[in-house]
């Protein structure tokens, strides 16, 4: 059949066709007729227009109707929920125009002809002309009715997609942005179904959904049907992916992995008067990830795709057909609120003193706020909600969006970051933890609590009022310095939020965090697993390492993913990943540690950094390290990563470490891999010639330095008076090691926050010739100016 007035196939619309059959269906013929080629799969189908909404509208005489309760709402003589309810039945009762009724069954004939079906399984969508525009998300205002079959039952449900146009929720929303709502017409999406109730789908985003790191996709997935995760009634498993790395077909720069709960999938119903059911999950289903490897990456390239194409960050829904395995994209939509955040500031929050845990989940945003809890669990009695409190509840949908707008934090059971809890709450700027589990078990109304959101992508309710800081970042009015300001930086999961800051890499990645907070294992009780004589760690390990058969490798997986989320906001810039250098009693506090590790009276100056890496007690733990070095380099292409050793005492012990990473492909200078080493100890200084043959540059470690300048514990609370990094002594180590590197070509940095606390000590580095500095970044910008300003007197001459 040929496109008429009332309906128009996928093929033949474009981006630009908005008015006429809305941002979602537009999008959607955009996408069959010009990506098709670059191996976007977009199931087929088409869309009614908005002139048969006028039609309709017009011929049942719904437009009095539909002004007449509205003016009544507004006067206060009807409840909102009154007047949606008159304006949804009046449309729904309403006759199809002969004309419209017969372009409608002869689409669905041709779309069912063409799919090789009688009556094809269809999806029916609203798609309204003012959504999915870029000031607007529309957030799931209208409805959607899946697994739909007959033409009586497609004509019914185009029916109730018109009526949805007037649910409360959608009345609200288009009053609230202004939006005429005699202005708002819509059309409806008929699309073939793809057999994901069989396979898996879910949600994704071309961007950071947090901090708006445009570097990463971001990719949601559940079992079955895409609704749930939608709506945020499961807790979808989350991927992210490092797009500038796609093009490359030998990486896989998948930089995140978590798995969701998943609690239930949504699957076809045979029952008589339903389409679709809710089922549980099975315990096989939770435990594993709904898409493998090589189907992340496929996703994370249709969504570079579609972002290069209509250029600007988009939201896409995906589906995987259960039969075939292929994926196809169902919906694409611009991002609406992180690509229109003002680039040139950046508010950054501190979590400081605060009360005991009570439940984590998801983090959305990255702001605290204190209140007490306001505990609803049925949308049913959002009227008890008291303006201002944290809303806790299990999930929410748009008709949740009255008192969303009023809380100050959102605290949900289920979810993942790209629910409507998460979607809506970011549009609103109001924290939220979502997927939480068990919050409405946990916390009761009237308990005062602090929503944390500022410690990455787990967020936190404490217990009590917190203390916590918020600090308003400048980042129009940066200087520019000589002297290379780069970032320490140990938390993958908050590493995007500092992305914006204008740093020249990552100066010091600590690779502790990763293995203290991801891994929890000492390597050692993973290599020799069958050593471990404690039952109970025995068995939180098999918890922790569940798929994998060599558990090593689990070490070396988490290790590189982890590492990889603080290269990929580095890059191009170097990251200088410091080896490990626990102390022997902070080793031993890992899972199966004790077993491992000698007891040290003075750890500080004992069995760390290079001693260890090639002692046998340690030396394949150091290995495991340096194959997850290798894949971050070599597998994922993070080739910006420079390996540094931390607490070398001699050239000799240098040579066997070198060694030791030579065999684990780590060889220094093949590939561009450069190794460093940390300055922290006397001889460091005085054989600088001697290291600087071995090394291609040197981090000044203030801390340590100093501490063994001066012979002073750094910990010592009697000593803390003598501890200072400005110290004449500890100044000539500096300027020493500086002069005699530079004269061989080695570069020179300092990682340490003693150019934030000192800007007197800022002008010392700067006049000495110091490469970088490296501090954190919450005092990125003020070390920023006190360099800017050294450097407006000459430096000193070697």
């Amino acid at each position: 059949m040929t496109d008429t007035a009332a309906v128009i196939f996928f093929d033949n619309l474009k981006r630009e066709d908005v008015a006429l059959v809305g941002g979602k269906n537009s999008s959607l013929g955009e996408m069959v007729q010009t990506l098709g080629a670059k191996g976007i799969k977009v199931p087929p189908g088409f869309a009614t227009t908005s002139d048969a909404f006028r039609q309709f509208i017009a011929e049942n005489d719904l437009a009095s109707v539909i002004k007449a309760r509205l003016a009544e709402l507004e006067s206060g003589k009807k409840t909102l929920a009154q007047t949606g309810a008159a304006i949804r039945a009046a449309i729904a009762d309403g006759d199809w125009p002969a004309e419209i009724e017969a372009d409608i069954r002869a689409a669905y004939r041709e779309l069912s002809k063409r799919a090789g079906y009688d009556n094809l399984s269809v999806a029916v969508r609203s798609s309204a002309t003012a959504e999915d525009l870029p000031d607007a998300s529309f957030a799931g205002q209208q409805e959607t009715f899946l697994n739909v079959e007959g033409e009586d039952d497609l004509l019914q449900a185009c029916r109730l997609c018109y009526a949805s146009l007037f649910t409360d929720r959608a009345i609200t929303y288009r009053t609230v942005q202004g939006f005429d709502h005699t202005q708002v017409a819509l059309s409806v999406g008929v699309q073939q179904m793809v057999r994901s109730d069989t396979g898996g789908s879910g949600v994704m985003f071309s961007i950071d959904t947090e901090s708006g790191f445009d570097k990463v996709v971001l990719i949601n997935a559940a079992w079955g049907l895409g609704e749930n995760v939608v709506q945020g009634a499961v807790t979808p498993d989350e991927f992210q992916v490092y797009k500038p790395f796609l093009d490359s077909p030998a990486l896989t720069p998948i930089v995140a992995k978590t798995l969701g709960a998943k609690e239930k999938k949504m699957i076809y119903s045979t029952a008589h008067g339903e389409t679709i059911k809710n089922v549980p999950t099975s315990k096989a289903e939770r435990s594993q990830f709904v898409l493998n490897d090589d189907e992340v990456i496929a996703l994370a390239r249709m969504a570079k795709t579609i972002e290069e194409h209509y250029g600007l960050p988009m939201d896409m829904e995906w589906a995987r057909d259960g039969g075939t395995m292929e994926l196809f994209i169902v919906q694409a939509r611009p991002e609406t609120v992180q690509s229109r955040m003002d680039a040139g500031n950046l508010k950054a929050y501190t979590i400081g003193e605060h009360g005991e845990t009570l439940v984590t989940g998801i983090s959305v945003g990255s702001a605290i706020t204190t209140g007490k809890v306001c505990l609803i669990e049925n949308v049913k009695d959002i009227d008890q909600f008291v303006e201002g409190s944290v809303l806790v509840t299990g999930t929410t949908d748009p008709d949740w969006v009255p008192i969303m707008k009023k809380a100050s934090a959102i605290v949900t059971d289920h979810g993942g970051r790209t629910s409507h809890a998460a979607i809506v709450s970011r549009e609103l700027g109001v924290p939220a933890i979502v997927g939480c589990g068990d919050a409405t078990h946990i916390l009761h109304t009237e308990q005062e609590i602090t929503v944390s959101c500022a410690e990455g992508d787990t967020g936190f309710v404490y217990a009590g009022e917190a203390e916590y800081k918020v600090e308003q970042l400048d980042l129009d009015h940066v200087p520019d310095t000589e002297t290379r300001i780069m970032l320490n930086l140990a938390n993958p999961q908050t590493a995007a939020r500092w992305w914006k800051l204008p740093a020249a890499g990552v100066g010091l990645a600590r690779m502790e965090f990763v293995v203290s907070n991801a891994i929890k294992v000492h390597p050692e009780a993973l290599l020799h697993f069958d050593e471990i004589a404690d039952e109970a760690v025995r068995e939180e390990i098999e918890d922790l390492t569940a798929g994998y058969d060599d558990k090593p490798q689990y070490f070396v997986d988490q290790l590189a993913i982890g590492l990889s989320r603080i290269a990929a906001v580095a890059y191009p810039n170097p990251m200088i990943l410091r080896m490990s250098d626990f102390k022997t009693n902070e080793y031993a506090d890992l899972l199966g540690g004790r077993q491992f590790e000698p007891h040290e009276e003075n750890p500080m100056i004992g069995w760390r950094g290079a001693s260890r890496y090639y002692d046998p007690g340690y030396a394949d733990g150091f290995r495991l390290e340096c194959r997850a070095v290798h894949k971050l380099r070599e597998e994922m292409g993070f080739d910006n990563v420079i390996v540094m050793i931390p607490f070398c005492r001699t050239p000799e012990e240098a040579d066997k470490v070198l060694e030791v990473m030579k065999v684990e492909g780590l060889e220094r200078g093949k590939d561009g891999l450069q190794v460093y080493v940390m300055c922290e100890v006397p001889s460091n200084v005085i054989l600088a010639d001697e290291f600087a043959k071995r090394f291609d540059g040197f981090s000044i470690g203030s801390n340590d330095l100093t501490q063994l300048t001066l012979g002073i514990d750094r910990d010592s609370d009697r000593l803390a008076g003598l501890f200072d990094e400005r110290h004449p002594a500890v100044r000539y180590m500096i300027e020493t090691v500086i002069e005699r590197a530079h004269k061989v070509g080695a570069k020179v940095g300092l990682c340490g926050q003693a150019p934030s606390n000192y800007p007197d000590f800022a002008k010392v580095l700067v006049e000495a010739g110091i490469d970088t500095i490296s501090v954190t970044p919450d005092s990125f910008l003020e070390v920023k100016a006190n360099v800017a300003e050294a450097e407006k007197k000459p430096k000193r001459v070697a």
